[in-house]
């Protein structure tokens, strides 16, 4: 065949619709920062125009760390609040402190209750803690999302010694550089996100 008289493949479609954004609020413990941080990040978030946010919120999740498959009427009534929103999400952004060098077991169990909801999806990191700003925590979770596989975005915004970093009315005493960093992790995210849906409707990932 002539190559100039080849037929040209039509491009694919590519959707405009904004990304379905879960965010995931990792600590469960008593007395938590993470709703301070987790608010100052919904706040960014509706800034934006090309994500829909649904909010994961583990201390409201009462999923128990005994894995099942055939879970109870209560434990599927807890699943059938979390499930349906990993499920049709393009992105994931996980909100997490760091607990003992790495993130909390809340983070983990949610995980592992799930499997094809993560796969083929990019996750972004906003950490928090003390000298380390919980990246300990983030780099751990990079290789469990590896095995879920889900794609993870390099660029983070992390919060080192958290407490001293916000008023007591939340917001942040020195925000350019925190706002700075989560523009980058938003858009980095935003084209991960796009990209893979779009690809996904031309050909299924198979795992």
């Amino acid at each position: 065949m002539d190559i100039t008289t080849a037929p040209v493949a039509e491009p694919t479609a590519v959707s405009t619709a904004p990304l379905r954004l879960a965010v995931i609020i990792g600590s469960n413990r008593e007395g938590r920062f993470g709703p301070v941080v987790g608010t100052w990040l919904l706040d960014r978030l509706r800034e934006r125009d090309d994500f829909e946010v649904d909010v994961i919120d583990l201390a409201e999740t009462a999923l128990p760390t005994s894995l099942s498959y055939d879970p109870t009427p209560p434990v599927k009534a807890v699943l059938d609040t979390v499930t349906p929103k990993l499920a049709r999400a393009d992105a994931f952004l996980v909100l997490t402190p760091e607990y003992n060098h790495s993130f909390p077991a809340s983070v983990k169990n949610l995980i592992d209750w799930h499997y094809v909801q993560w796969q083929a999806k990019p996750v972004g990191f906003v950490s928090y803690g003390g000298m380390s700003g919980g990246l300990r925590a983030v780099e751990h979770l990079r290789q469990v999302f590896a095995e879920m596989h889900a794609v993870t975005v390099r660029d983070t915004v992390s919060f080192h010694h958290a407490h001293g970093l916000f008023e007591p009315d939340g917001a942040l005493r020195e925000p350019t550089e925190p706002e700075a960093a989560a523009k980058r992790l938003l858009d980095q995210l935003g084209w991960w996100g796009r990209t893979l849906r779009d690809a996904k409707e031309s050909r299924p990932y198979a795992a």
